[in-house]
């Protein structure tokens, strides 16, 4: 027997959902339609991933009983009280009016980084961000985790990230144009099974599979040769972590010494290459050699190869989370352009062909349905990265971006659909600032670390419990999201949420706008969409029509297949929004700045810890934490899926067998992970493909402190976040720098600490 079947969205994938014969979901399926098709999301429905819910608004218990600010060393220690939902959201509606009457709305920070839902109306991020403008504003983050150094370096020499990220040279393009493409950072399948808003139609796997097929010669410069795979040979060169940079500006060198680099180009498309070339001067492959690691004979003979035939390379965005991450975007701009192919079929740069699966797109760019925001009448913001240097040091001073800023000072942090226990650095310093504020909201669907530091818990419900829209750039489908269950406990949707504090506020009117349901909403904000859409050249139907049939076709031409090809073929036309229209080699604009951490142009400065540095000495082994391949970020660590990768329950650690080996360590031991910042346990994966010294550990287990009233816990369950340093990657963008970290590794032979992260908190009565 069939049963019946609807849509849904997450941002790894479609799913299709199966009912039983009374109507209940019993089971996902992946989309039909989906080539590469992600397993992350299969197990949405199970009872271990419903286990964790928050299941009623819940307080922390010295919070109920004695106020705003009330002990805040025992967030995350005391148990919570459970409350009905009007007693909360009085409660908290209170502190807010409190806060703003005391303090002003520029000590309320609106935190809700993360990437909550698929669906572009109850996306957590545009809801909180909305309530908090129509009381007021509050103190916003800029720029990402993912992309803070870049973010605010390409505006400058080329163009934003989302520009570039969406015009990016198709795959069928690539396969039948490109004979080189060499890739600084690799293309990690895994990363690409996700996209902002929802993937529907995975490419990576068969964009490279149908290049590899095609001939396409691949270079991988990666300290780890398993993020990439094209089902063929790929050459790799073993870099030293966070050195990138040096080989780039070696192979500018060699193009220039052997005039291989494409003068025509640089003169109508570039400026201020001369003031760069100047400073190339002893930066030759020889000089390369001696930081990357690699020979400088293969430096030479790569840039005689690039200069030699149609060449794209490609970066990953891992380059730009390490100090001076800057750094690396700026010398691959300026080496394609001395290759002279950017705007050409099959040549050129790409921001990351990998990092998720709008890169290399086929379809077309059209508006899908946005949540207004509303303005923020709050001008204070940080670089999302500096969020514990915000808490602890308030009126402290910072630059960025050419300006000099201060810290606010904060008493309520609301966040929703995000984990700052997963996404910030250093946790360890993070603990001691999280007892600055009065008072910690958040909204949540499971008892992730952060909810369990929180002073408010509302329990806030699944995309699978809501209607929504799922939509992603250049994705071919826009999906209609049709509530496939019940909310579980007494969970409720953001908006109705916010609706009723918004009520309790005075600002009801401004914040429904006259649209109390979530349909009517839905409705409105995709007929905008389709006006705009259909002004692009993408015809969408009537929202009936579409919501009947539960999935639209963006039907459309795909224009510009080749990135820049346009600004190629007329740059004063189409000129970059740059200072000077073109590509800024030497940025005026930044030398005007005076960073001694980020000159005027792109050049190789020694990290604050790397493999050459004397800190290795004590900590000889480079820790690289990429993203996980079976989750988003640390969503849904809990489900079967994820927890099936771990080895003793504990997220698995790569080193090099020879590292092992001089340590005592066998496949599958539990090892402790250690620097001056912290520690955490893992368990030992050996793997020929990672260079010598170099060891990964995948972001997203969920935070467990075996000691949380100690400043120093052993993590017990493998989050690299433990260990990570919490500095700005420059004055220029004060992004994160996750990826530049040493550690040292010892087999763990002591009773094993159970992991308690996915285990509920304690709740109390009154």
């Amino acid at each position: 027997m069939t049963h019946q079947r609807t849509l849904t969205a997450a941002h790894w994938g479609v799913y299709e959902v199966e009912y039983d014969d009374a109507g209940n979901a019993t089971k996902l399926h992946p989309f039909s339609k989906d080539p590469d098709p992600s397993p992350i999301g299969l197990h949405m429905l199970s009872d271990e991933v419903s286990r964790l819910r928050v299941l009623r608004p819940s307080i922390r218990k010295s919070w109920l009983e004695k106020g705003p600010g009330a002990n805040p060393e025992l967030r995350g220690q005391e148990p919570f009280v459970e409350v009905p939902w009007d007693e909360a959201l009085d409660l908290l509606a209170g502190e807010l009016k409190r806060v703003k009457e005391t303090y002003s709305n520029h000590a309320i920070f609106g935190g809700s980084y993360g990437w909550s839902s698929a669906g572009r109306f109850h996306h957590a991020q545009s809801q909180v961000k909305r309530f908090l403008n129509c009381y007021g504003g509050f103190v916003r983050h800029q720029d990402s985790y993912s992309l803070g150094a870049a973010r605010v370096l390409m505006p400058h020499i080329a163009a934003s990230m989302e520009e570039l990220m969406a015009m990016h040279t198709r795959w069928d393009v690539l396969a039948k144009e490109c004979k080189l493409f060499v890739t600084f950072g690799g293309v990690p399948h895994k990363n690409a099974q996700i996209n902002a808003g929802g993937a529907t139609l995975h490419h990576v796997k068969g964009g490279l599979y149908g290049m590899r097929e095609a001939g396409v010669r691949f270079v991988n410069v990666t300290p780890t040769a398993e993020d990439l795979d094209n089902g063929g040979d790929v050459e790799w060169l073993a870099i030293r972590p966070n050195t990138d940079a040096a080989l780039m500006l070696a192979l500018c060198h060699t193009l220039l010494a052997e005039n291989l680099h494409d003068r025509a180009f640089l003169d109508r498309y570039t400026v201020g290459f001369d003031k760069f070339a100047a400073t190339l001067k002893g930066k030759d492959a020889a000089w390369a050699e001696k930081i990357t690691g690699i020979p400088a004979h293969r430096i030479v003979t790569l840039a005689r190869e690039m200069a030699a035939t149609r060449t794209m390379l490609s970066i990953g965005w891992s380059l730009q989370r390490s100090h001076h991450g800057e750094q690396p975007f700026w010398a691959l701009v300026t080496l394609a352009c001395m290759l002279g192919q950017i705007g050409l079929p099959g040549g050129g740069f790409g921001v990351g062909y990998g990092p998720v699966n709008l890169m290399g797109s086929p379809h077309p760019r059209y508006s899908g349905p946005t949540l207004p925001q509303g303005s923020n009448p709050v001008p204070d913001f940080i670089p999302v990265a500096r969020f514990t240097d915000m808490l602890l040091h308030p009126g402290e001073r910072f630059d960025y971006n050419g300006k000099s800023h201060a810290y606010p000072d904060i008493r309520l942090v609301y966040w929703a659909g995000g984990n700052p226990y997963h996404h910030h650095q250093d946790l360890n310093r993070l603990r001691t600032a999280w007892r600055k504020p009065d008072t910690i909201v958040f909204h949540e669907q499971f008892w992730t670390p952060a909810a369990k530091m929180a002073d408010f818990v509302l329990p806030a419900t699944t995309s699978l419990e809501r209607d929504d829209i799922g939509y992603g750039t250049r994705e071919p489908y826009v999906i209609a999201m049709k509530k496939a269950r019940e909310p579980i406990g007494e969970s409720r949707d953001d908006y109705t949420i916010f609706n009723a504090l918004a009520e309790r506020l005075g600002v009801g009117a401004a914040h429904s706008e006259g649209r109390k349901t979530a349909q009517e909403w839905l409705e409105h904000l995709y007929e905008e969409a389709r006006v705009k859409s259909a002004k692009a050249g993408v015809a969408l139907p009537p929202y009936a029509e579409f919501w009947e049939a539960g999935i639209a076709e963006a039907k459309g031409e795909s224009r510009d297949p080749v990135m820049l090809a346009a600004f190629r073929a007329d740059p004063e036309k189409n000129k970059l929004k740059t200072p000077s229209g073109k590509f800024e080699i030497f940025s005026e604009t930044i030398a005007s700045f005076g960073y001694d951490d980020c000159p005027g142009h792109a050049t190789w400065l020694e990290p604050i810890e790397w493999l050459g540095a004397k800190t290795a000495e004590r900590y000889p082994l480079h820790m690289l934490s990429d993203q996980p391949a079976d989750k988003l970020h640390s969503q849904l660590d809990h489900s079967p899926h994820s927890r099936a990768t771990k080895i003793k329950g504990r997220q698995p650690i790569t080193l090099h067998p020879d590292d092992a080996t001089a340590r005592g360590i066998a496949a599958g031991d539990l090892v402790r992970v250690f620097n001056d910042r912290g520690a955490c346990l893992a368990a030992a994966r050996l793997s020929d493909r990672i260079r010598r010294g170099v060891v990964r550990l995948s972001t997203g287990a969920w935070f467990d402190p075996a000691d949380a009233g100690s400043n120093r816990p052993l993590e017990k369950h493998g989050n690299p976040n433990a260990l990570t340093l919490d500095i700005g990657a420059s004055k220029l963008s004060q992004g994160c720098i996750a990826q530049t970290c040493l550690v040292e590794i010892e087999r763990y032979d002591g009773p094993a600490p159970v992991v308690t992260a996915h285990q509920l908190p304690a709740f109390a009565g009154r």
